[in-house]
């Protein structure tokens, strides 16, 4: 079965994210899903083949991490604006930040800064399976970094091609109107 890209044209018009940036932004993520699948046939038919002992199947099972994860993290990104940007106080999620961070504001400056380090990557919010605990994580590359058993609450993509057209190096700008956009609801849906 075929991954579709999903359509997230309903995030035009969003104030702080520009028609283009946001359509450049759609392309590359359906590279991602393209890619994916296009990944995952030439696998199989290798695998039927009886082609595995070869450093093409290698580097395709190495390869297939990035796309998938650029195609999955996007997805979950996408998905987690269009919102107004503020937490519902009284929420699961909300309560649990305050829990784990010891406010909303600690976790905030917290996960701010971590969106603004240097370097390609994503700044995402993850949830600990195994203890429940939230923890702000930075993930350089799509394939690399993420920690094991647990779950993507909050994605921020802060690779250059998600803020540099409407920012250009102002990457805290880019900041300020991710948060405006964070659509809480989806997030929170993510909690365990």
């Amino acid at each position: 079965m075929a991954y579709e890209a999903k359509d997230y044209s309903k995030l035009i018009g969003m104030a702080g994210f520009s028609e283009a940036l946001l359509k450049n932004h759609f392309t590359l993520y359906q590279g991602y899903v393209t890619n994916t699948n296009k990944v995952l046939d030439i696998l199989a038919k290798m695998l039927a083949d009886g082609a595995t002992a070869t450093p093409e199947y290698a580097e395709l099972k190495r390869r297939l991490g990035w796309e998938f994860n650029g195609m999955r993290l996007h997805e979950f990104y996408f998905e987690n604006l269009g919102g107004n940007g503020a937490i519902d106080q009284a929420g699961k999620l909300a309560a649990k930040i305050v829990a784990d961070f010891g406010s909303y504001e600690a976790w905030e400056k917290d996960f701010r800064a971590t969106g603004a380090m240097r370097g390609i990557g994503w700044a995402v919010l993850y949830q600990d399976t195994a203890s429940g605990k939230l923890i702000n994580f930075w993930v350089n590359e799509h394939d690399v970094a993420h920690p094991a058993g647990c779950t993507p609450i909050l994605i921020m993509d802060v690779f250059e091609h998600a803020f540099m057209l409407d920012y250009g190096l102002k990457r805290p700008d880019y900041i300020e109107a991710f948060f405006k956009n964070i659509d809480w609801k989806a997030a929170e849906a993510r909690l365990k």
